[in-house]
């Protein structure tokens, strides 16, 4: 029996904390309360070629295509082929999907070929999914550690043997491990535009990052098209364009037609770069989405989350267009891992989000996140209960961790970050569209900037954890000099003859956040 430490509370973590514990002793730690995640929040769906007139294959083609040839494709047909068996998985644990007539009901969204993608509550996919999930681990027997911070990753002898967490009163915590499992999701608090809740600091990734495990693709961030253009930027799903919702720009006109052939139904990132160029064309108003054609009543059934939250905004969607705009919304880099989840240090599994396994290549297929959770979740658990040899580095990494290291240093004069400045500069510089002398301009600012000395607060710990991925997401699109996906260079807007792949390793730190930025960078074929 093994002892295996789960961080975080998203779909990812709890499915490997329910798997983990019919074998495992397992403790699952959540920085706030155990329902709080990215998953709690998915309106979309989840995407299965689950019906008898989908196939595998169609799924595959789909996400590669998307993917903009950066995929991995082993992690792709992995994904797609057992997603069918874990949505079966999900029924079982009680999650209601909807359902027309006896049968499951399913809707198309931006870059499927076929209808595939299941919804619970219309809109609420991702809360029906967490609350299953959390009875599930209540049930379990698996320890629950609620409002603990992840300070650090122990290291012992080259492999990773616990985690140092910050707990609610203020106390430091160490919890041995034979397995460290991450879950802790993305880092949409580096924009300041973003759907993802307040907890999302990229906490796993810096954490793993400080602890010497290879990093892929942080570049790579995917912008949600349409997010409410108020205060809070509430998600507006891609499902609603699926049913027939439309792009209109300032004259009323739908700019999309003449930017893809699949119009308001192409990827995400070639929506959200169509809004963004609409927006700059009207002087930065908001580019509007009219669903004024499905009827107050479809639009109430269908999608009564985002209904409530335009009413509560005073917009009543069912009468008038409203008003949206892009915003951070889902990472496809994080720590390297192979198909069963093994970063490169030994002891450390990355699961959901704060993984990067190759599967999104360089743009995420819409309704594939969740998916991509359950399936890795449950691949790096039977990993665990296996006892596999550890490979020394994902297959799609091979012949990339020997490069020498670069350094990067914090000026003498640096001065405390501020998390408003640090999103501000990172949506302006890093964001829907970026160039070089922009990005050159973040890093200098970002060298500028250090960590709080003394560490003593959650905030000011997610505040050094954002200046790291800062530094590390603006230093790898400054490399990346081609467009590709989600990645888009104004000064190279066409891609390259052969994608790759950008990795980053540290040498690992005596302290949690030392002022130096040591890494290595290197690009590998995909």
């Amino acid at each position: 029996m093994a002892r295996v430490v789960v961080v975080g509370s998203g779909i990812a973590g709890l499915v490997a904390a329910v798997e983990a514990s019919r074998t495992n002793s397992v403790t699952l730690v959540t920085k706030a309360e155990l329902a709080e995640s990215n998953t709690a929040y998915a309106q979309g769906g989840i995407a299965a070629a689950y019906f008898a007139d989908d196939s595998v294959e169609s799924h595959v083609a789909d996400t590669l295509r998307a993917g903009a040839g950066l995929n991995v494709r082993d992690a792709v047909v992995a994904l797609c082929a057992e997603g069918p068996d874990r949505i079966r998985d999900l029924i079982a644990f009680g999650v209601a999907f909807d359902r027309s007539g006896r049968d499951l009901a399913r809707g198309l969204e931006a870059a499927h070929s076929n209808a595939r993608v299941l919804h619970a509550g219309g809109d609420a996919t991702g809360a029906e999914i967490e609350r299953a999930l959390v009875r599930a681990v209540r049930a379990s027997g698996t320890r629950i550690v609620e409002q603990a911070f992840l300070c650090d990753l122990i290291v012992q002898d080259g492999a990773v043997t616990g985690v140092e967490l910050l707990l609610a009163d203020g106390t430091t915590e160490v919890l041995d491990a034979d397995a460290v499992v991450l879950a802790s999701g993305g880092a949409g608090q580096l924009y300041a535009h973003t759907t993802n809740p307040a907890v999302t600091t990229g906490d796993g990734v810096a954490a793993a990052w400080r602890a010497g495990a290879a990093v892929a693709d942080l570049e790579f961030y995917q912008f949600h098209p349409t997010a409410l253009a108020i205060p809070g930027s509430f998600l507006v799903s891609e499902a609603v364009r699926g049913e027939g919702a439309v792009l209109r720009n300032a004259r009323g006109e739908r700019f999309m037609l003449d930017v893809h052939p699949d119009a308001e139904l192409a990827p995400r990132d070639v929506v959200a770069r169509g809004i963004a160029v609409e927006m700059a064309a009207q002087g930065g108003r908001p580019v509007v989405l009219d669903a004024t054609a499905l009827g107050a009543d479809f639009l109430a059934k269908r999608f009564p989350t985002i209904d409530a939250a335009c009413r509560a905004a005073g917009l009543d969607w069912s009468h008038e267009p409203v008003p949206v705009t892009p915003a951070a919304h889902y990472w496809m880099g994080g720590v390297a891992t192979d198909t069963s989840g093994r970063s490169t240090l030994p002891g450390l599994y990355a699961v959901g989000e704060v993984a990067c396994t190759g599967a999104h290549g360089a743009n995420r297929l819409a309704s594939n996140s969740l998916l991509e959770g359950l399936v890795f979740a449950h691949r790096a658990v039977a990993a665990i209960d296996r006892g596999d040899a550890w490979p020394e580095a994902p297959a799609w990494l091979d012949g990339a961790l020997a490069s020498t290291a670069g350094e990067r240093t914090e000026r003498p004069d640096a001065v405390p970050v501020d998390r408003a400045q640090l999103q501000a500069l990172l949506w302006d510089a890093a964001g829907v569209h970026r160039d070089r002398e922009r990005l050159d301009a973040a890093l200098g600012v970002l060298t500028g900037w250090r960590a709080s000395r003394t560490h003593r607060t959650r905030a000011e710990r997610e505040d050094a954890n954002l200046l790291d991925l800062a530094r590390l997401v603006v230093s790898s699109a400054l490399g990346r000099e081609e467009s590709r996906g989600a990645h888009f260079r104004s000064d190279f807007p066409a891609p390259s003859a052969d994608g790759r792949h950008t990795v980053r390793t540290a040498r690992p730190a005596h302290s949690a956040f030392a002022t130096a930025l040591i890494d290595t960078e290197v690009t590998v074929p995909c």
